[in-house]
């Protein structure tokens, strides 16, 4: 993708753990200077660790999306630390408790909706304006498979929020089309991440069993989804934009 990426500023929500962390790795690779937002003050610490050791500029600010004034403080440092935003990766999330629809309690269902639902529809609401101060930006919201279909046995809340988001994502890509501002979703099935296993665990057999649902034969890496999430930034992409992404294995083509 030669130099598009250098020196430009890429804000990861969630970019503490998992696919986030992927994600931010590799936007610093690229040569970009990487925000990352999370709650969690030592993991988001140590994927700047991370960064630097691979030579590239990050920092971290303790974020929770569901929280407006964090999101508000969040671009608002973005900006002050780094002096523009270009690309924004938001991938926060939270996976709700399982059980079906009429056993989850409502605590977590709005727990659910706030972080993952009201959580990306805050984080454009902050990063969009400060993109079109600059003239553009691409951003690339996190849903996942279950955002295009159900699947039994998952968080209902989670179920309906990942559905909410790609909705969400095609209205504000028709809305700021013309702008500048590309706004995709990227759908990724079963990652091999630390809340994947604490969903579902992490013996042989389960992981096995996970495998055997994509016709590719493995779950998808981390790094796997944060390749996609580049390429939706990336100059190669321009064209793209309302667009959802799916990234599981041939999950949805069965």
């Amino acid at each position: 993708m030669g130099e598009e990426f250098r020196g430009k500023v890429a804000l990861v929500t969630g970019g503490n753990v998992g696919i986030g962390r992927a994600a931010a790795l590799a936007f610093a690779r690229q040569g970009a200077r990487v925000v990352i937002a999370a709650r969690r003050l030592p993991e988001g610490e140590e994927t700047v660790r991370l960064i630097k050791a691979q030579g590239g500029e990050a920092t971290f600010i303790q974020t929770d999306v569901s929280q407006t004034a964090d999101v508000e403080s969040l671009i608002r440092q973005t900006v002050a630390t780094y002096g523009r935003l270009d690309y924004a990766f938001n991938n926060a999330g939270y996976e709700g408790m399982r059980g079906r629809t009429a056993d989850i309690p409502e605590e977590d269902w709005e727990k659910s909706i706030r972080t993952n639902l009201t959580g990306v529809w805050l984080c454009l609401k902050h990063e969009i304006p400060q993109m079109l101060r600059q003239g553009g930006g691409a951003i690339v919201n996190i849903s996942s498979v279950v955002g295009l279909v159900g699947r039994a046995g998952l968080s209902p809340a989670l179920v309906a929020t990942h559905h909410g988001i790609i909705g969400l994502t095609r209205q504000a890509a028709l809305e700021y089309a013309r702008d500048g501002i590309r706004i995709n979703a990227v759908c990724p099935s079963a990652t091999r991440t630390a809340r994947l296993e604490r969903v579902h665990g992490a013996s042989p057999e389960v992981v096995a069993q996970i495998a055997s649902r994509h016709p590719l034969g493995r779950m998808a890496q981390p790094e796997d989804v944060a390749e996609a999430v580049i390429w939706l930034c990336s100059d190669a992409a321009s064209f793209v934009t309302g667009h959802t992404l799916v990234v599981d294995g041939g999950y949805l083509a069965q």
